[in-house]
């Protein structure tokens, strides 16, 4: 899986990276990740996942070779 960061994630992980770990769901991929950097816990409860440019719930299945973007909320003016 491929996996991109936007904003205040870029504080808790490098920008893009790769995880070859077996995971099925955004949710194991959110605890995989919280595990890593638990610093990052509170952002990544609140973020939004893209999988393939489209945005899905915490059970939706993962596969090896999707591309993920994690994107934190934002606020625009």
């Amino acid at each position: 899986m491929n996996i991109e960061v936007y904003a205040v994630l870029k504080d808790f992980f490098d920008k893009e990276f790769s995880i070859d770990a077996p995971i099925s769901t955004v949710a194991e991929l959110k605890e995989m990740l919280i595990h890593q950097n638990a610093d990052a816990t509170k952002v990544l409860q609140l973020c939004r996942f893209a999988v393939n440019d489209e945005f899905v719930q915490d059970n939706y299945e993962l596969q090896p070779d999707d591309n993920i973007h994690i994107i934190p909320p934002s606020s625009g003016g």
